[in-house]
Formats: structure tokens, C-alpha cells, sequence
């Protein structure tokens, strides 16, 4: 990073840690340990990210090339309000399943305390940083700060080139192209493994289809 580009991080870091009202959460602006990430994914209350309550969360760390999954988050989260019925054949969560699940902020914690400084990547993240974003501001009075990957985006840049502009995004369909396992969908811990999975196998070499 250029002399300029340091002074801005660093600018941001303080301009972050100065709206911050929880100090305990300061380390999420720290150096990260070297080639270490959180996959992340969860399942929410709708599919409308300004109204969505997070039902419940599953986190992976990817260190190097390894997934670190017997030390994996997964948490029920319970929701202030009802389950859209629309929802429920995609994540198959009810009222009643989620009602021992922990409050919101206690959830959260846990989460940040477990992403810490890394960098976070999933599959279609923004929607789920939004709703994450949205319960953190009133509560800390910021965002998560944290470098986002988005593993979708990754594959599209891999993938695209003049001969092929179109380029499916469904996961089916990069799990298939990338000669990866094909898990039961929408268990977020099944989510975050692929899409860590996707992560890693782009950052490596022979990828099939790619041109």
C-alpha cells in the first residue's frame, strides 16, 4: 500500500473507532493475522433486507488453505417480530423453532467477537451485511468496518472473458463448474463452508472452464 493509502486506512480506522460506543469491539479495526478469513452466512426473517431479522447465524474460518471447521459459530437468533411465511420453505425456521435462540446483541457479539479484525467473504454477502449493518448502528454507532468479499463476484471475474460474457452465478452451477460438493443448501453452515470452499478454489490453479 502507497504512503497515501496508509494515512487513508488509517484515517478511516480512528474516523471509525471515534463513533464507536462499545470499545470492547475496537480489535475489528486491527491488522488481521495473515491469510485468515470468516466465511459467513445466515438465515433471515424475509427476503426484504430493510425489514429482515437474522433467525440465525454460521461462521468458518479459513486459515490458508485449511477450513477451520470444528471450530465453527452457529447460533439461533430470536426474532422481535413474526417469520414471514414466504420464508419458511427456504430456511424451514419457525417461530417455535427459534424462540429458545439467543437476543439479537447477544448473537452479535458473539459474531464480531469471532470475525474480529479478518476479513469476511460469502455468497450474495451484501444482503446479509445489511440487515447485520442495520441492527449495529443503532446499538455501536458504526458498521462493520471489515474488508467484504463477495465469492460470486471473485468467480464472475474469473470466468468472464469475450467468448463467454454471460456467466451463471447461481451456486449450483459455480459448485459445478468448480468441481466442488454440492452440500444441502440454506443450513447457513452448510453456506459458509462453500462459499469458503469457492474462496479457496479460486485462489487456486487449474480451475476447470477457466479460460
Amino acid at each position: 500500500m502507497s504512503r497515501l493509502g496508509d494515512w487513508l486506512a488509517g484515517w478511516q480506522r480512528q474516523r471509525w473507532l471515534a463513533r464507536l460506543r462499545e470499545p470492547r469491539f475496537a480489535g475489528l479495526v486491527a491488522t488481521p493475522p495473515p491469510g485468515e478469513y470468516v466465511s459467513l452466512d445466515c438465515e433471515m426473517s424475509s427476503l426484504d433486507p430493510r425489514t429482515a431479522e437474522i433467525l440465525s447465524i454460521a461462521a468458518v474460518k479459513v486459515c490458508g488453505r485449511r477450513i477451520a471447521l470444528s471450530g465453527h459459530l452457529q447460533l439461533l437468533v430470536r426474532p422481535s417480530g413474526p417469520i414471514a411465511a414466504s420464508s419458511i420453505p427456504i430456511h424451514g425456521l419457525r417461530t417455535q423453532d427459534v424462540a429458545g435462540g439467543l437476543p439479537l446483541r447477544e448473537a452479535l457479539a458473539q459474531l464480531l467477537d469471532f470475525i474480529g479484525p479478518r476479513p469476511v467473504l460469502g455468497y450474495y454477502l451484501e444482503f446479509d451485511l445489511a440487515v447485520i449493518d442495520r441492527a449495529l448502528r443503532p446499538w455501536l454507532g458504526v458498521s462493520l468496518p471489515n474488508r467484504r468479499i463477495e465469492v460470486s463476484a471473485l468467480y464472475y471475474a474469473r470466468m468472464v472473458h469475450a467468448y463467454r460474457p454471460d456467466v451463471d452465478l447461481s451456486l449450483e452451477s459455480m459448485l459445478a463448474t468448480l468441481a466442488l460438493p454440492q452440500l444441502p443448501r440454506h443450513d447457513p453452515l452448510n453456506d459458509a463452508v462453500l462459499a469458503a470452499l469457492i474462496f479457496l478454489k479460486l485462489q487456486g490453479q487449474g480451475i476447470p472452464g477457466r479460460p
